[in-house]
């Protein structure tokens, strides 16, 4: 109800924002708190007998506990398309608990043998400005282009301007941080 480019724009924009101040206010309290010092992960700076910050943990622990059925949701989907394609709809109960094991033991295996995962996310980090921006402003390009082409008044061109900005930002935030990244894992 009420679904459409206007709306879709209005949420991505609501999004980007709430990034930004949650992003930037973290980034600044550890800096204030910390100066030059802070950690990468801000929350390993602080002690871990404060209380707010074991509540923080915990937050942060129902985060990653919530967002790996998602994730597993995704991955099996499309395993599951790639699947049916090949080889028919059958099975299909079978076929669901023999991906999530597969899927939760390779999760368990590269826990394991990956012991700084923190080189591990520097390097596919800026995958987060591809789905920040990237994607977004692919999608923010195609329906605007998908629109009948006999207007194209000036907020049509405002969006593909703003559309193909959002595209070019995260490329070069993606292309700075995985440069960056490998650079600094080449350097130790």
């Amino acid at each position: 109800k009420g679904a459409g480019v206007p709306q879709w724009g209005r949420v991505v924009t609501a999004a980007l924002i709430i990034c930004l101040f949650v992003y930037t206010g973290t980034g600044v309290c550890g800096f204030l708190t910390f100066g030059s010092a802070v950690n990468a992960d801000v929350l390993l700076s602080y002690p871990s007998t404060d209380v707010p910050v074991a509540i923080a943990r915990g937050f942060v622990t129902l985060c990653v506990l919530s967002s790996y059925p998602i994730l597993h949701y995704c991955g099996r989907a499309v395993i599951e398309g790639l699947w049916v394609r090949r080889a028919g709809r059958g099975g299909a109960r079978g076929r669901r608990w023999l991906q999530t094991l597969c899927w939760f033991f390779l999760s368990l295996i590269l826990a394991v043998f990956i012991p700084d995962i923190g080189k591990v996310i520097a390097v596919i980090g800026g995958l987060a400005a591809c789905f920040i921006l990237v994607f977004p402003g692919l999608c923010l390009i195609e329906a605007k282009l998908t629109e009948t082409p006999d207007q194209r008044p000036f907020r049509w061109w405002v969006a593909v301007v703003a559309g193909v900005m959002m595209v070019v930002l995260g490329a070069f935030i993606f292309s700075q941080s995985t440069v960056n990244a490998i650079y600094q894992d080449l350097q130790t």
